[in-house]
């Protein structure tokens, strides 16, 4: 990589640089492949699997899309005199002492010099922009901030992917294009978005009939007397809002849940259903079972993370955890509660975090202390720095008591420890993270957690048995389903392994799901024929693609490309492998569903409030599906970073839809009955 003449390396820095690793400055991202593919996160485009960096200033933005844009000069050619300027600006800048990235010491651990890890940035050389145009931008940006100041709209908002799409809709009308009125938005504008996702709908609808869906039931509660359910489905291809339904009084009523349920089946059709996620609350077992009972091709499934949480929350009740749990969020408490104390923090992590607020409580206690045991040294060394020592808060009790844990031998013996039992736990919460098929990987993921944590306690039984236990009482009892089972052993990366033993369980998982999905007798003979040619891989499936193809493709796309010769198993395990596991990932705003059921209005009001946030959450919907590579990727145990960025933290919450857009509603709607 040629790091002095790039001037994007002013906007990050090298990690690692036998993997070509480099670190965004601004949202601390980090990408292999070197400073090219930097550009495009810094630039805002989407390329293969850059996430666009949300926190880079707007010129810095420019001039790297600007830098992009412009063709590569031939080696022979003469370079113009704007280049020669910028490259001047460069060697002055390296010549008076300007730190570039490759000289700092933040690919070590413990750097005892905090501001080295942040290069200072030289000027940047900018497109040139005639002066009345750069009048004429500078005016629009006001105009639009000042109509963000005005109506309290959220900075948030100039993040989301319809915002550029509206400007850019509005330049191609050109200077005669009057913005839609107040009424015109809130009608027939409405209804024809409204009307554009029900067209998505159907498409869906089309997908379905291929891959199946799953049912996702979200519920919520005040704790006093309000409790409402979210109903939507997802598929590969993305998620749908369906409804919210108030259930007060009726949260514990099995054959009340049990009827909403069966309604919500109905309505995207019981041929299309392959699950339906919940609760794992009782009244939701039983209800799932009745659904289960009446309707014998789908399956019910608890929610995979919220069982995961469980499993992390019974081991953090063992009184070693407790305690090593307990003193990191001291510590961590103690850092963030002082602005002085958080940015010296980042200094010596260079620029990582401690805690995973937006993360589940449960798994965010194990991230945040792992996050400790990863920056030990450089905590150390934080807490030993002249800095911090001539600061005023070196001499406060707190601060001694928490650089006293810092270096006590057995506060990190066991945080290692607690650490090396729950993150294979934490990894399998990550795979079913979100709302992409992971189905046919939780059911190995348990195996190999249990394996893991039996070797790092070297078979000792009194060691891992009382793990193992916790793990197997969750899995047993409330996780484990035939159709984990039927995933596992259709998934050819896990089938194919020599290294996985296929017992007794998964085959006869597989064998009870084939039988419900199966639900015609032509049916059950034709697997009982492919069967075999499966397990031997023969045919298309021992082809020097398909062999490849096991760990290069997910297994859904697997079985699309590979298993054309056997359709009938192909078509079962398409739609059980296209299948999430979860239905945790959505974070609903449940402030904007008590809004709808807990005013009274009439029928107009509610009519029209309801489709406005039939609209909004599907929009929110589409906007999370459309950030992604819409591909579903192979998924890797042994290579799943916890550290990096989970799908949960970087789709936010559904935003606060409010009423108060009905407060103009003309006046003989108000009153009517």
């Amino acid at each position: 990589m040629v790091r002095g003449r790039d001037a994007c390396w002013e906007h990050c820095v090298l990690v690692d640089a036998t993997r070509q690793k480099v670190r965004c400055n601004y949202c601390h991202r980090e990408f292999s492949g070197g400073v090219y593919r930097m550009k495009f996160h810094l630039a805002q485009i989407k390329n293969k699997d850059i996430i666009p960096c949300t926190e880079v200033p707007d010129d810095v933005r420019d001039h790297i899309q600007s830098i992009l844009s412009t063709p590569k000069k031939q080696k022979n050619s003469k370079k113009p005199k704007v280049d020669k300027e910028a490259n001047g600006q460069q060697n002055s800048s390296s010549a008076t002492g300007g730190l570039h990235p490759n000289r700092g010491s933040s690919g070590q651990r413990g750097s005892t010099c905090p501001s080295s890890l942040f290069p200072h940035h030289s000027p940047s050389v900018q497109p040139i922009v005639d002066d009345a145009q750069k009048q004429k931008v500078d005016d629009a940006d006001k105009k639009i901030a000042v109509f963000f100041f005005h109506n309290s709209i959220p900075f948030s908002a100039a993040k989301s992917i319809y915002y550029q799409e509206m400007v850019n809709a509005v330049a191609d009308c050109g200077v005669d294009y009057k913005a839609p009125s107040y009424e015109k938005l809130r009608s027939t504008l409405l209804e024809k978005v409204k009307g554009d996702i029900h067209d998505c709908y159907k498409k869906y609808r089309d997908e379905w009939k291929e891959t199946g869906c799953t049912i996702l039931c979200d519920n919520w509660s005040d704790g006093r007397t309000k409790s409402l359910i979210v109903f939507s489905v997802t598929c590969p291809k993305g998620t749908l809002f369906l409804r919210s339904v108030d259930i007060s009084g009726h949260e514990d009523d099995t054959t009340y849940l049990f009827e909403l349920l069966e309604s919500v089946v109905l309505d995207v059709g019981v041929e299309n259903v392959i699950q339906v996620i919940t609760d794992s609350a009782a009244c939701y077992v039983y209800s799932g079972r009745l659904l289960m009972a009446k309707y014998s091709s789908l399956f019910w499934s608890p929610c995979a993370s919220c069982c995961i949480d469980k499993m992390l929350e019974d081991i953090g009740k063992q009184e070693w955890v407790a305690m090593v749990l307990d003193e990191a969020k001291t510590i961590t408490r103690y850092i963030y509660s002082h602005a002085w104390t958080l940015n010296m923090m980042r200094k010596f992590t260079g620029g990582r975090e401690l805690i995973r607020p937006r993360m589940t409580r449960f798994v965010a206690n194990y991230l945040s202390l792992r996050s400790i045991v990863i920056h030990e040294e450089n905590l150390k060394q934080m807490f030993s720095h002249s800095e911090w020592l001539s600061s005023i808060y070196s001499r406060r009790p707190d601060a001694q008591a928490i650089k006293s844990l810092l270096f006590l031998d057995r506060f990190w013996k066991s945080a290692h420890e607690a650490v090396s039992v729950s993150e294979p736990l934490v990894r399998i919460s990550r795979i079913v993270d979100g709302d992409m098929p992971a189905m046919g990987y939780i059911y190995e993921g348990i195996e190999r957690a249990k394996l893991v944590i039996q070797a790092y306690y070297k078979g000792v039984e009194e060691k891992y048995v009382p793990i193992w236990e916790i793990i197997d009482r969750r899995w047993n009892i409330q996780l484990h389903s035939p159709l984990h089972a039927a995933a596992a052993f259709l998934n050819p990366s896990i089938f194919y392994n020599p290294n996985f033993k296929i017992d007794l369980r998964m085959r006869n998982g597989f064998q009870e799901a084939m039988i419900k999905l199966a639900t015609a007798d032509k049916d059950k003979i034709e697997i009982t024929k492919e069967h075999p040619i499966y397990i031997n891989a023969q045919g298309a499936l021992g082809t020097d693609f398909a062999v490849m193809g096991r760990t290069l493709n997910s297994p859904g796309d697997w079985w699309a490309s590979y298993g054309y010769e056997i359709p009938t198993l192909q078509r079962a395990a398409v739609r059980i492998l296209s299948q999430p596991c979860s239905s945790h990932w959505c974070k609903w705003n449940w402030t904007t569903f008590e809004n709808i059921h807990s005013k009274k209005r009439n029928k107009v009001e509610l009519e029209k409030f309801n489709d406005l946030v039939f609209v909004h959450c599907n929009l929110w919907l589409q906007a999370i599906y459309q950030s992604r590579d819409g591909k579903c990727k192979p998924i890797i145990y042994d290579e799943i970073d916890v550290s990096f960025e989970w799908p949960t933290e970087s789709e936010s919450s559904a935003p606060l839809l409010d009423d108060s857009w009905l407060d103009n509603l003309p006046l003989e709607c108000r009153s009517s009955p």
